[in-house]
């Protein structure tokens, strides 16, 4: 370098993703001769013989590579399980029911959570990183865009937590809740594909949003104005009402282990493209954007299908299906279901994503074999996921649900209920939502990186365990409130209209950094092992008290953390503000807040 030759600056990041893309890797054989050519004093490359391994060295080197992946989706799954276990056994007096078939599905859940995450990092984040890193580089903004919205529709498809929603139908009334019902039964594939295009559109937005530095606040007034207003037209039809929801608790299976990394690879790789990626909030936004836009889609098909479907038909078509008596196919029941959710999940996104290495970049990816080895987990962990989900996670959370209300009201199916005095009982029963919400919450390692991101970019004003322990509170009050709406037949509606306008107007007065921050804080405590427990036991608590529907604990949970973070930093601000009037010297110190 010449001396007078300015020095180009790169951000760390963006250093370490070229030298992670554009690297060569050479082994050590291929450099060293042997040593009958270093005798004879030649320096020619040598082929090594096979290498050669006992069983105790495959043991040796495979222990240490499974347990720390097996321990770590067991303190994510079994926690919970033991917690639900425990509050059945010791403060509700009743056996947990087909025990050995539980206790199996969780191990199922394990190794195919294990599996699947593994499988994620080798076959499926290796194409996400290729693409957002060279795909705007070679490819004009439209055909990005276009790549980032089937991108967000895939991943969707693939998330594990999906297939919860898609189970929740069987045990929907149609005669109380026709639309609820055709939505989760006849139209389920539809209602995902609606869901995938809400992810799909919050990816174009969230990037286009990294390229010209857009701020977040619009954003989200912009989806969340006409939302709103549909969960109050809503309110105002008996039959609709029961979709609100559905429609709200679908933003919360959106976020998980393969939608926001996958996304957020492209975006930020645009980003970096056109030289927009030196804010410290890259990289923020997608995931709140991804957790509303599914809510939109989902009520605009809702009415859609209202107008097209009368109720009467739709509890004639149920009524003829539930009439056939025909033996299901091999596809049908289990485990054929989970073999083909599995596959219909992980190839199609594995598929557009070879095409778009081949045809956009004309690239092949490095190491093939590993990254088939990484796609070859991923099937296979998606479908001991799908069994495990079956047989333990929603039969657990769905059989504790439906024990919960026995505490204070009468249940056939539970022998001295109720068990308290109604008060009591109630006290019992809103207690087991906040400890199940706050340690759930607390123990979730998205909500842990996520505490150690924003400790870093806000300079330690907003410490890791502050953000952890609002969003745990949060998540916890918001249980408490989804179980009281379901034990007193509450309006959900009436509920969240309330708290997203006190979350907006909080909004108003928050800092970019804060409401980044703390909306994205609610898709981060939805993880593919608490969607699927909560949902199963709210709709099993929803069931034991002859309820119509028991949607709505996640929509709780989703809003109730936004509020606590921003309410923390708006009594941050405003310290600080106190402060800086004390002490005029602290106030350019804390310009961020």
């Amino acid at each position: 370098m010449d001396a007078g030759e300015p020095i180009k600056r790169a951000r760390f990041g963006d250093f370490q993703r070229e030298a992670a893309l554009r690297q060569r890797q050479v082994s050590y054989n291929e450099l060293t001769p042997s040593a009958a050519q270093i005798e004879a004093g030649q320096s020619a490359q040598s082929k090594p013989g096979r290498l050669r391994l006992r069983k105790i060295d495959v043991y040796r080197l495979l222990a240490p590579y499974v347990s720390v992946r097996f321990w770590a989706q067991v303190r994510a799954v079994v926690p919970l399980a033991v917690y639900l276990a425990l509050f059945q056994l010791v403060v509700l007096r009743q056996q947990v029911d087909d025990s050995l078939a539980i206790l199996a599905g969780l191990l199922a859940v394990i190794l195919g959570l294990m599996l699947f995450m593994e499988g994620l990092g080798l076959g499926v984040m290796p194409f996400a990183e290729a693409i957002g890193n060279r795909l705007p580089k070679r490819q004009r903004l439209p055909v990005v865009l276009v790549v980032a919205f089937i991108l967000g529709v895939g991943a969707t498809f693939a998330e594990p937590a999906i297939g919860a929603l898609q189970a929740a139908g069987s045990i929907v009334d149609v005669a109380r809740a026709p639309y609820l019902h055709l939505l989760l039964n006849q139209w389920s594939d539809t209602l995902v594909l609606v869901v995938g295009a809400g992810v799909g559109i919050a990816a174009v937005l969230g990037t286009i949003r990294f390229i010209y530095g857009w701020s977040l606040k619009p954003l989200i007034f912009l989806v969340l104005v006409p939302t709103l207003a549909l969960t109050a037209y809503f309110m105002t039809d008996e039959k609709l009402t029961t979709t609100i929801g559905l429609a709200w608790d679908s933003g919360a299976v959106t976020t998980g282990p393969i939608t926001v990394p996958l996304v957020l690879a492209l975006g930020i790789g645009i980003a970096a493209a056109a030289g927009k990626s030196e804010s410290s909030l890259s990289g923020f936004g997608i995931v709140t954007l991804a957790s509303l836009f599914p809510v939109l889609g989902v009520m605009l098909l809702t009415l859609w299908v209202s107008t097209t479907q009368s109720p009467e038909a739709i509890v004639s078509a149920a009524t003829a299906v539930s009439a056939d008596t025909s033996t299901p196919t091999w596809m049908e029941g289990s485990p054929g279901s989970e073999i083909v959710t599995g596959l219909r999940a992980i190839l199609p996104l594995i598929a557009f994503l070879y095409l778009v290495m081949r045809v956009l970049l004309r690239e092949r990816l490095s190491q093939g074999g590993v990254v088939a080895y990484g796609i070859t987990l991923a099937l296979l962990g998606m479908i001991v996921f799908n069994l495990g989900l079956t047989f333990g996670l929603s039969s657990l959370g769905g059989q504790s649900g439906s024990m919960v209300p026995a505490a204070f009201t009468y249940l056939e199916t539970v022998f001295g209920s109720p068990l308290y005095p109604y008060i009591v009982g109630i006290g019992v029963s809103l207690l087991f939502a906040w400890l199940l919400g706050f340690g759930a919450t607390l123990a979730e390692p998205a909500l842990n990186a996520l505490g150690t991101t924003v400790e870093s970019l806000t300079n330690g004003a907003f410490r890791k365990r502050s953000l952890m322990y609002a969003v745990s509170i949060g998540v916890a009050f918001g249980l408490v409130l989804g179980v009281a709406k379901i034990a007193f037949e509450l309006p959900l509606g009436g509920m969240l209209l309330p708290l997203y306008a006190i979350a907006m107007l909080m909004t108003i007065f928050s800092s970019e950094e804060f409401v980044n921050i703390a909306w994205d804080s609610a898709g981060v405590t939805t993880g593919p092992v608490t969607v699927p427990l909560v949902l199963a036991m709210g709709l099993g608590f929803g069931d034991a008290m002859q309820v119509t529907e028991g949607f709505g604990i996640l929509a709780m949970a989703s809003i109730c953390p936004i509020i606590a973070v921003q309410a923390f930093g708006l009594a941050l601000k405003i310290k600080s503000a106190r402060r800086a009037r004390q002490e005029p010297g602290v106030a350019e110190a804390n310009e961020k807040l």
